[in-house]
């Protein structure tokens, strides 16, 4: 769809040219060069320098008669008064059903060693969220293929969760499994600010051949520009709406949102804003609603979003956590204590929830949850004189009954890396566990 707009974007930017004047950080500053934010330029740089080339770089703000460039790359042969040329001034990616299988930049180019996919169509990576009147309501269930989630957190297509974890507690196993068992047609996941030997150990170990077949992974390594970091995300999510708007049902893993607002912190920084809570910027606070609002059910498909928090020092209270968990429409706690004992996935159901389970799940099945969470919670409640023998048998019905119950379900909860539960199995086994 190569509108008339989008013809002339490729003459105009041809017009439009400006020199450095000075570089600050991982900032450039250029003078005479007045275009609009967010459009991409490209710099000139010394021919005698190692970086020799295009570089080219975002812009991300004004100070005075000055435009602040944030660069895609190293700014290494960068110097005053290099030309600056306006490459477009609309963020377009190419997009195809040849993604599926592949893994690529946060640009969309292929970064597997295979040939670049043929792409015919193009979307806007900044497109806005559907509007809240034409989102239709969410009535079917996500399988996951993972008991604890589809029995205790189930999920809706359309529904936005967060994995909250710190680190080294399963969220990319948890993932993985996600994403191999998932009924979803499409799944695309945003790897963003990973280690780099991650990426492999993901696909090989977690993802698996079959995961990837059905699947468009975007990754950004640590060592990337925070601007590649903030533009993966938007980037996966573009991708998602188009799979959607061909009314299939899509599951976006973004690991980790975190690492988005904290890439989105030093772009902010670099422009100039004041730091605000816990040094994040205003902008942080804004970019988050606007990425996660574009997740749910339109009238064509759906989009099913779990994204990944990796909170500080194991608090759930974290400023960006507390911040996500307001907008999104359910959290799953993963715990170390529960890690650390062996217990696999380490979901904890006690402190997550869906809110949309009430919704979209059968009243015995739902009854049986409820059940089972009680039952945990007055386990949990009495877990101390339990372990040191302090509580006599009889003196409570329902602690016996918790104490009774405990063994049976662990065994529910826990789960093998290589096992898949369908969803019809979990919901029997829970309400015959359970009958309520």
């Amino acid at each position: 769809m190569r509108t008339l707009d989008g013809h002339i974007q490729t003459i105009l930017p041809l017009s439009l040219t400006g020199t450095v004047v000075q570089t600050q950080g991982m900032t450039i500053a250029a003078a005479g060069f007045p275009s609009p934010v967010g459009s991409v330029a490209e710099i000139e740089r010394d021919a005698a320098s190692s970086n020799a080339g295009k570089l080219f770089a975002e812009v991300i703000g004004f100070k005075d008669d000055i435009t602040i460039l944030y660069p895609y790359s190293d700014i290494t042969g960068v110097r005053r008064g290099n030309r600056i040329k306006l490459v477009k001034t609309l963020p377009w990616l190419n997009v195809g059903e040849s993604l599926l299988g592949r893994i690529i930049n946060a640009e969309g180019k292929a970064v597997d060693a295979l040939p670049h996919p043929v792409l015919p169509d193009r979307i806007r990576f900044d497109n806005l969220p559907p509007s809240a009147s034409s989102r239709p309501r969410i009535n079917a269930i996500l399988s996951t293929g993972i008991r604890a989630i589809d029995g205790m957190l189930t999920c809706g297509r359309g529904q936005r969760l967060g994995i909250f974890a710190g680190s080294g507690v399963g969220k990319s196993v948890t993932l993985g499994m996600i994403a191999r068992y998932t009924d979803a047609d499409v799944i695309v996941i945003g790897l963003i600010g990973e280690r780099g030997r991650e990426l492999n150990d993901f696909i090989e170990r977690d993802l698996g051949a079959e995961g990837l077949k059905k699947s468009v992974v975007i990754v950004t390594t640590s060592d990337e520009p925070a601007l590649m970091r903030v533009r993966a995300p938007m980037t996966a999510m573009a991708i998602a709406e188009y799979f959607r708007d061909q009314g299939k049902n899509v599951l976006v893993m973004m690991d980790s949102l975190t690492r988005f607002a904290m890439a989105q912190r030093e772009i902010g920084l670099a422009a100039g804003e004041p730091p605000t809570t816990k040094g994040y910027p205003p902008s942080v606070f804004a970019m988050l609603p606007k990425l996660v609002e574009r997740a749910g059910r339109s009238e064509k498909g759906t989009i099913t979003a779990f994204f990944t928090v990796l909170v500080e020092g194991d608090d759930n209270n974290d400023i960006i956590g507390d911040t996500v968990r307001g907008l999104l429409d359910g959290h799953i706690w993963l715990s170390r204590k529960l890690s650390t004992r062996g217990h696999y996935p380490a979901i904890d159901p006690i402190e997550s929830i869906s809110r949309l389970m009430p919704d979209i799940c059968s009243a015995e099945h739902l009854k049986a949850a409820r059940a089972m969470r009680k039952l945990l919670g007055v386990y949990f409640d009495n877990e101390d004189l339990i372990s040191i023998g302090a509580y006599r048998s009889g003196s409570n019905p329902e602690i016996d009954r918790a104490i009774k119950m405990k063994p049976l379900i662990d065994q529910f909860l826990q789960q093998n890396v290589s096992e898949m539960s369908p969803l019809n199995d979990t919901v029997k086994k829970i309400t015959e566990l359970i009958p309520g």
